[in-house]
């Protein structure tokens, strides 16, 4: 069977894909795993005549398997990877010209708000940031020259869950593109593109990769004059993962399905010890029946991911001491890989944020939960809990 049948979403399912989607047999050995190809240029048969390769950063057999296995497990059309999350996004944003106006969520990650409010803005382009659960705050924040809407779903660090479907249809009421980062949800929870969304990105460095040792983004669109312009930047602009990075996200993604399962069932027992702790005032996760965005969560997604923001008693000096008191947690930025983390969003990866209308709470909490055994989870949070 040839092995290009492995990216049609129809006749094979998200598990097989992502093992057997884009990575095709070693045409010289055979081997089953996708080579690492370190070539940084293709012989041409003559000037302009060549294999589909002609200089790695242009293309290269290992992104490309990649990007097909990615974009099949996204339901999409076209893929295209990138070295960075940000660099993705950056690029993509780059479609945009000078006086074009850009709608965010007001719970938006760190490094995006960053690049819009502090790289883009001085250059001319425009932005808003607003509620994406309220209709009718998005329908005030779009202008004529809104060309794309940015959410996130659930988001970083609130978990907060935006319905893809209802904004898709505000959005494109205004002839603009709405892009979702899906980075928490992961392709395995979520289809953000069958939902309405019409470009899909990716931090490949969280559970994709889903081990920490990897750093790359993801674009993802049915949209093919889109994709065409993309792969014109992704060119242009040369920010590519080396053919090692490639070949970890690849390597990571045929795991995704499992780890995610597993995530997602140590996220429910941690969520279940905060909910019942004295020092926990409010728990974020959109399993909770009572979260505002919960039943958005069940339509649109498989399951509620491994990420859990909660609240604690006693302020921001008690969330930084809780930090520092976990064995099993690491303090460390970043998430979404095997091991589980903890981090103050105010401090660390929302820093940038500080004084902005996405600040984020002093008292918050946010974890990645992995998946080590789940009582030696519940055991460490417990007793730094129990420390405060």
């Amino acid at each position: 069977m040839a092995d290009d049948l492995f990216a049609d979403a129809e006749m094979f399912g998200f598990e097989t894909r992502a093992i057997r989607a884009g990575q095709r047999h070693d045409p010289t050995s055979g081997a089953v795993v996708t080579p690492i190809s370190l070539a940084t240029t293709f012989v041409q048969e003559e000037p302009g005549v060549h294999r589909g390769y002609e200089y790695s950063r242009t293309n290269n057999p290992t992104r490309q398997a990649l990007q097909e296995c990615l974009a099949s497990l996204e339901g999409a059309a076209h893929g295209l990877a990138f070295a960075s999350g940000m660099s993705a996004e950056d690029t993509l944003l780059r479609t945009l010209l000078p006086g074009d106006h850009i709608v965010l969520g007001n719970d938006a990650y760190g490094g995006t708000f960053r690049l819009i409010s502090a790289v883009l803005a001085p250059m001319g382009f425009a932005w808003t940031a607003t509620d994406l659960t309220d209709p009718d705050a998005l329908r005030a924040a779009m202008r004529p020259e809104t060309k794309i809407v940015w959410a996130e779903t659930p988001t970083n660090p609130l978990l907060t869950v935006v319905d893809i479907a209802a904004i898709a249809e505000i959005v494109h009421e205004g002839d603009a593109r709405l892009v979702v980062d899906n980075t928490f949800a992961t392709p395995y929870l979520q289809q953000s593109l069958s939902h309405g969304a019409d470009v899909v990105v990716h931090s490949t460095t969280k559970y994709c990769g889903g081990h920490s040792d990897v750093v790359g983004g993801f674009l993802a669109t049915n949209d093919t004059e889109l994709s065409d312009r993309l792969a014109y930047l992704q060119n242009a602009i040369g920010a590519v993962g080396s053919p090692f990075d490639n070949y970890l996200t690849l390597r990571g993604l045929k795991t995704l399905a499992v780890r995610m399962d597993r995530h997602c069932e140590n996220a429910r027992a941690a969520v279940e010890l905060l909910q019942g702790h004295d020092k926990v005032t409010h728990v974020l996760y959109p399993g909770l029946s009572d979260h505002p965005g919960h039943d958005a969560a069940v339509r649109q997604m498989k399951d509620f991911g491994g990420m859990v923001s909660f609240r604690v008693a006693g302020g921001a000096d008690a969330a930084l001491r809780l930090t520092t008191t976990t064995q099993v947690f690491s303090l460390a930025e970043s998430l979404g890989a095997v091991e589980s983390l903890i981090e103050h969003p105010g401090v660390m990866t929302h820093a940038s944020a500080a004084g902005s209308e996405l600040e984020v709470p002093a008292d918050l909490v946010r974890l990645s939960v992995g998946i080590e055994s789940t009582q030696d989870i519940l055991d460490d949070l417990g007793q730094a809990l129990d420390r405060l």
